[in-house]
């Protein structure tokens, strides 16, 4: 990966997060970003869908004012949240760009959080087998997560994310201009993904959030943009190597690592059916694999702690009692981590030091479901 920054007369310097591979784009954070779009998207293109979450109003019209200018373009509302990532509201789409003779020179750009990301990905990912896709990440959750690495996907009755494809973007434009009008709770909630990069590979996060006052961590602030861009940077790093989740070098989890608190934070969400926000999950996820790794791999009990402290620090969730360990433990198998009946966690042996636990005992499982006050 390589870095570097951009000046205009018009806005402050972007930071340039570049993803090579085999098919490379670039990562833009930074303000006012909606006129980079045409540049990202490309001269070939003559038709664009814009993919957007249906409340946000007032916040897409920018995107799609920058694209009017330059080509034919398709706006299309999506419900929200995990309301629009459904076979339905993809087969919606599909049968308007057909209808309005979509051709696979065209593009497509998402405008919203981490469900329109998701969905909007999987709709060009399948559309005459792939067209481009330029995200355009509107929630602190997206924009350090599910606009970045091409994965897509859409949820099934039997769990979430369990259809999808590998589509990578051709770029992510990270407009913390957007994240001005989010809801305070759906920031906070962005967090419990940052907290999580901190623990599995860069603990600067963690020292940045403890020095920090949680009050600080505003749209416009340095703070925020920094663990934004260092986010990003594990992501990017991770998925490089490992696009496809085929597993990493010298037994790191590859791409898998980001799965970290993810195995019952998916079983949060189905079980509460998503009323609990996918970033307050995998706090709550993140504490449950560490207090299972100190009961099966002996992580040292400080270190289970700091999880606790870091999270709550910014207003995350770290217990949860809103569902049995039956129940629980059920929707836990459904992971696209399990292989057979065996379930697999991303744990760590010690601070960005992560690997695969596979198989644990059921005794530990609910012991760790204890020791977040879970019941039984």
């Amino acid at each position: 990966m390589t870095e570097r920054t951009t000046r205009s007369h018009q806005r402050p310097a972007d930071t340039v997060l570049h993803v090579g591979g085999s098919s490379p784009y670039d990562v833009v954070v930074g303000h006012g970003l909606a006129s980079l779009l045409p540049a990202v998207l490309g001269e070939s293109v003559e038709r664009v869908a814009v993919l957007y979450a249906g409340t946000l109003g007032a916040l897409a019209d920018p995107v799609v004012d920058a694209l009017v200018e330059h080509y034919d373009v398709l706006a299309l509302g999506l419900p929200d949240g995990e309301r629009a990532k459904t076979a339905p509201v993809a087969a919606d789409c599909w049968e308007a760009l057909g209808e309005a003779g979509f051709t696979r020179s065209d593009a497509v750009v998402t405008i919203g959080g981490g469900a329109t990301t998701d969905l909007g990905g999987f709709v060009a990912a399948t559309w005459l087998r792939g067209v481009r896709v330029v995200h355009v990440p509107t929630t602190l959750l997206a924009m350090v997560d599910a606009a970045v690495g091409g994965k897509t996907g859409i949820n099934t009755g039997a769990g979430k994310n369990l259809v999808g494809s590998f589509h990578e973007p051709a770029g992510v434009l990270c407009d913390l201009s957007l994240l001005e009008t989010l809801p305070h709770e759906e920031l906070v909630a962005g967090l419990g993904e940052v907290v999580k990069c901190g623990f599995i590979a860069d603990p600067a996060i963690l020292d940045l959030v403890e020095r920090t006052d949680p009050a600080a961590l505003t749209w416009d602030s340095a703070e925020l943009r920094e663990l934004v861009e260092r986010a990003i940077r594990v992501k990017v790093d991770v998925v490089v190597d490992d696009l496809r989740e085929t597993g990493g070098a010298d037994g790191h989890p590859g791409r898998e690592v980001l799965n970290y608190g993810h195995t019952l934070a998916h079983a949060i969400e189905r079980t509460s059916d998503y009323a609990v926000r996918h970033g307050e999950a995998v706090a709550i996820g993140c504490v449950y694999v560490a207090e299972l790794a100190a009961r099966a791999a002996g992580l040292d009990p400080a270190l289970v702690e700091r999880h606790r402290t870091v999270l709550s620090r910014v207003g995350l969730p770290t217990t949860y009692d809103a569902a049995s360990f039956d129940d629980l433990h059920a929707a836990m198998k459904v992971d696209k981590k399990a292989r057979g009946s065996r379930l697999r966690f991303v744990v760590l042996d010690d601070l960005a030091v992560p690997r695969i636990l596979a198989g644990p005992s059921e005794d530990d499982l609910r012991a760790a479901h204890a020791a977040i006050g879970g019941r039984a």
